[in-house]
């Protein structure tokens, strides 16, 4: 079993456990506790739903089916995961996907109705987590600690998306999880940063604050207009390393800057890696990676799609990219892992004139993260919503 400690949040569909998890994760960070979310479903959901408007995660979300590859990829993670974690997990797991379970060292159970929660109490018993919390969800009800020895017991309400969630079970909750997470964050960074297979490897945060860069808690507030100042702090061409959490344009920006020299970023599941090399090619048939290919004014949107519920790390040789017109530049848009989107970056930007990331949180706008055109600059913003992926 792995050091750190991983805690499951489970229940039936639609009783809350994603809008559960994101409140816990955004408290966890504005108090500095270090920790990840492992989304254990494919059911499409993450933080960029509460941070999108609903209309386009409406278009964006495709939930996917269960396949034992997904599963035995969420176990690889927990087994080796490198930092406390939530984990997400699917509101009907059949027996083949309990594994996920063993995996576990904690649990909490969120459901609607007294049949809801004795299944997944029976569930919960048969593996190995411990049982932090016994909550009931009451969508317009009022929240109430029931129990808090030896198990948190209450009714937990208002768990919808685009809400903050408080109330007295969620701090009593919120309060065990920080306990439980309780490790030296600058311990776990210097540990973390050590490990990097460069040199130079930037902490975000430090970089940030360095910058003047505004903060919630421990999280950095990146604007496009802080993207030259970090770019001209950076050396240019040399091998580079990027930790800690930031937007997707940060990450393909500080790739960019270290080409053609090596770049590596932490990966909370994966430790350190390296973007894969991509050629530009027409996907052929069944490819795991697709594009809708949309020609807007002066530039081509290009819209991923992963054709099934996670691309794993390791198949990532042989992905292709859809090639481009020359002489355009290209904007980046989908639900991809991060690691997709410097290596995207990375194949694009040597042939077209610039690169700009599509972000959720900026709404129908992209940042420009890589130019070799005249009048248009890192940090530049443009309006691009993204077309309708065709999976």
């Amino acid at each position: 079993m792995a050091l750190y400690p991983a805690v499951l949040i489970g229940g039936p569909p639609n009783s809350g456990k994603s809008v559960l998890s994101y409140n816990l994760t955004q408290r966890l960070r504005e108090r500095g506790v270090p920790h990840y979310v492992l989304r254990a479903a494919p059911d499409g959901e993450g933080d960029w739903v509460c941070e999108a408007r609903e209309s386009l995660v409406r278009t964006i979300l495709v939930p996917q089916d269960w396949t034992h590859a997904f599963v035995e990829h969420v176990c690889e993670s927990l087994m080796h995961r490198p930092l406390p974690l939530l984990v997400d997990v699917g509101g009907r797991p059949t027996p083949w996907q309990e594994c996920i379970f063993d995996y576990c060292t904690h649990a909490v159970i969120l459901t609607r109705d007294e049949a809801g929660r004795a299944a997944w109490l029976d569930l919960i018993k048969r593996h190995t987590p411990i049982l932090l919390a016994d909550l009931r969800s009451d969508l317009h009800g009022v929240s109430r600690v029931d129990a808090t020895t030896p198990v948190l017991e209450g009714v937990i309400a208002g768990l919808v998306w685009h809400r903050q969630v408080s109330g007295p079970v969620f701090e009593a909750l919120l309060e065990r999880i920080t306990r439980i997470f309780d490790y030296d964050a600058d311990e776990l960074r210097r540990s973390h940063l050590s490990a990097a297979p460069v040199e130079t490897a930037i902490d975000l945060a430090r970089l940030a604050r360095t910058l003047d860069v505004p903060f919630t808690g421990d999280k950095a507030v990146w604007e496009p207009q802080h993207l030259p100042a970090l770019l001209a702090y950076l050396p240019e061409a040399a091998p580079l390393g990027l930790y800690g959490r930031g937007p997707n344009w940060v990450y393909a920006a500080v790739a960019l800057l270290a080409y053609p020299e090596p770049f590596y970023q932490f990966d909370a599941r994966l430790g350190w890696v390296a973007p894969p090399d991509l050629d530009l090619e027409a996907p052929p048939a069944g490819a795991l990676l697709r594009a809708h290919l949309e020609a807007r004014e002066d530039h081509t949107h290009l819209a991923f799609a992963i054709a099934k519920a996670h691309l794993d790390y390791t198949e990532a040789n042989g992905l292709v990219a859809s090639p481009v017109p020359a002489g355009r530049g290209v904007v980046i848009s989908g639900k991809l892992p991060l690691w997709l989107y410097t290596a995207l970056a990375l194949a694009y930007a040597p042939r077209v004139p610039w690169v700009a990331v599509y972000q959720p949180r900026l709404h129908d706008r992209a940042v420009v993260v890589g130019s070799r055109a005249p009048g248009v600059a890192a940090g530049d913003v443009l309006r691009s919503p993204p077309p309708e992926p065709k999976v």
